[in-house]
């Protein structure tokens, strides 16, 4: 038994649902891992996540190309998005809000206020609990950064809907969990809450046909 197939041994032998989806979809890609978030520093995976905030992932990929575009295909810096044009962002499809969300992004980063460089080195809840400081950036955002940008291994996004439908689905629950019904759900899968929940969303993207 290789390290690299605990997580997956772990899972199945936690929670017969688990097991039950990873042997229907098998093996997750680096492509299925990242979830069309691509490898960038902090900042940028900061600013991908506020893009993609309460969006499926195909609308949020579209609209994070768009707003790439607007710089030439690169990732804008924060000085970039603090000299952008908003009704040039509001075009790419980013709400007000968001336009608002990544200028705040931008400013904290550049007065250092958030020290995006020090992440490697804190736990997951000093983390967070960092971000969620920052105008905009919401558990979400926090669990989403920590999940695909630091690779945690144990992270469960509460608030997100996919995952909430995906258990609701999954576990034959006659409605969507709240956060204390998933935490409890998802207990068994400690220490690798963040792989169960790419199955999770996995299940969504690739449904059985009827």
């Amino acid at each position: 038994m290789t390290g690299a197939s605990t997580p997956l041994v772990h899972l199945a032998a936690a929670d017969p649902v688990m097991a039950r989806l990873i042997r229907r979809i098998g093996p997750l890609s680096m492509e299925q891992r990242r979830r069309g978030r691509p490898r960038t520093d902090a900042y940028g995976a900061l600013l991908r996540a506020v893009v993609g905030q309460q969006l499926s992932t195909k609308a949020a990929a579209t609209i994070y190309r768009r707003v790439l575009e607007l710089f030439g295909g690169e990732v804008p810096t924060p000085q970039q998005i603090l000299g952008a044009d908003v009704a040039d962002l509001r075009a790419a499809g980013l709400s007000g809000r968001k336009v608002e969300y990544l200028r705040d992004l931008a400013t904290h980063v550049l007065d250092g206020t958030l020290e995006v460089d020090r992440f490697p080195e804190l736990d997951d809840e000093t983390v967070i609990r960092e971000i969620v400081a920052v105008r905009g950036l919401g558990e979400w955002t926090a669990h989403m950064f920590c999940m695909f940008h630091l690779e945690r291994p144990d992270i469960l996004p509460v608030g997100d809907l996919g995952i909430r439908n995906a258990v609701r689905i999954q576990y034959e629950l006659d409605d969507l969990p709240g956060r204390e019904e998933l935490e409890r759900i998802a207990e068994p899968w400690r220490p690798h809450r963040t792989l169960a929940c790419l199955y999770l969303w996995e299940s969504l993207d690739n449904a059985p046909d009827e």
